[in-house]
């Protein structure tokens, strides 16, 4: 039997493991992910970047999580030799209108503890020759990394402190008692005194099957970018993005600086028609059929329907995507990008049609269910499993490692 049991092989899932098996060296930890790999679905197909929280509502688990996560990722990054860079970024009012909502991200900036600067159009040039602007302000913390490389680094000292690791391991039933949960899979049961659900775009689904009502739906948004040809990777130093629209859920397109050189555009963000659907074609009937009669999505749909159409030509026009970043570089051409990955954000909706703002983590018996972490949940990895694992009863028959 063992002592905890983690479902999913994302970041966060890792993330706890590896801080359960730091406070209970002697626990019996197994971590099951139903794909070959570890960080196949959000994780791996994020843009990368250390976020500094700067957007985050002050007080919320998702601005304290990321402010604190971003130096915790760093040094991590620092003590095993993983590739990364503190680069900073830029947000940029490209119309004067947008000024009054770049000065209030400055001041949210400022309350979350963030360092911040205000700039002028000539300072951004500085950073950013290239962009076009009426102010900015720079962002001195945000940074960019290879989150599969972090997550390779933390299933490795998960092994290192002794956990089990299940790779093509699929849960599809679990059985649950007053003292242990049984989780049957695909490549057979594995018994368990307490169960952490980490599974992303399946987080509710797995919720449901332990008998936990999550409060929320999971809704997939594919977030579709294009790639900077080599050639034009000149135009960006960092990572500049637009003043976002503080009645829209998502950031709007931005150009983001990789850790390998490589300079992404976007993302959009559209209904996904699958779950895990990363390609425009992808289509399961049981993911679309729980959208469309769910009426939280419909009372999303209403509020943002202006939003939603711009995204959804962005998705089927190249020339109106482009048009978005010429907001920000007037020189990018539609010759001077190509189409890259796609990634599906697993967002968290509730019924009254709102979106879950924050990290959303539901006890149960003998579980827990984190059934809302999207962005920024990578940079804030390490931060979200100790805050678990802080969360978890203490097992009578294991020791406490306490640490600062």
């Amino acid at each position: 039997m063992y002592d905890f049991a983690i479902v999913g092989g994302g970041i966060v899932g890792l993330s706890t493991a590896m801080a359960l098996g730091k406070r209970y060296p002697n626990a019996r930890i197994l971590v099951l992910e139903k794909e070959n790999n570890w960080a196949f679905h959000q994780t791996g197909n994020n843009s990368g970047v250390i976020h500094s929280g700067i957007y985050y509502k002050p007080g919320s688990f998702k601005a304290k999580f990321s402010r604190d996560g971003s130096h915790s990722m760093v040094e991590f990054c620092q003590e095993h030799g993983i590739d990364h860079e503190v680069c900073g970024k830029v947000i940029v009012a490209t119309e004067e209108k947008e000024i009054p909502r770049l000065e209030n991200i400055y001041q949210r900036g400022l309350e979350n503890g963030i360092q911040v600067q205000r700039i002028s159009p000539e300072e951004v040039k500085e950073i950013e020759p290239h962009v076009s602007c009426v102010g900015g302000v720079r962002v001195f913390s945000t940074g960019i990394v290879n989150y599969k490389q972090v997550c390779r680094k933390y299933a490795e000292l998960i092994e290192q402190q002794g956990g089990d690791l299940r790779l093509n391991t699929k849960v599809l039933k679990i059985v649950s008692s007053e003292k242990h949960q049984v989780l049957e899979t695909n490549n057979g049961n594995f018994t368990t005194r307490f169960l952490i659900n980490c599974a992303g775009l399946h987080s509710d689904r797995l919720a449901k099957l332990n008998k936990v009502e999550p409060q929320a739906k999971i809704v997939p948004f594919r977030g579709e970018y294009y790639e900077l040809t080599p050639e034009k990777r000149y135009l960006v130093k960092t990572l500049i993005y637009p003043v976002p629209n503080p009645d829209f859920p998502f950031l709007g397109v931005h150009f983001t600086r990789m850790i390998d050189g490589s300079v992404h555009a976007g993302p959009n963000a559209v209904l996904s028609l699958k779950r895990e659907g990363y390609k425009k074609t992808d289509f399961n009937f049981r993911d679309f059929a729980e959208v469309i009669t769910y009426p939280g999505f419909w009372k999303l749909a209403a509020k943002h329907a202006d939003e939603g159409i711009q995204e959804i030509i962005r998705s089927l026009s190249k020339a109106a995507f482009v048009k978005s970043l010429q907001k920000l570089i007037p020189e990018v051409q539609a010759e001077d990008l190509i189409p890259t990955h796609a990634g599906v954000r697993a967002q968290a909706l509730m019924n009254n049609g709102k979106l879950v703002d924050d990290f959303l983590i539901i006890p149960g018996q003998n579980s827990i269910h984190v059934c809302n972490a999207p962005s920024p949940a990578a940079t804030s990895s390490l931060e979200i499993g100790k805050a678990i694992v802080t969360q978890i009863p203490q097992p009578s028959h294991l020791q406490t490692v306490v640490t600062t």
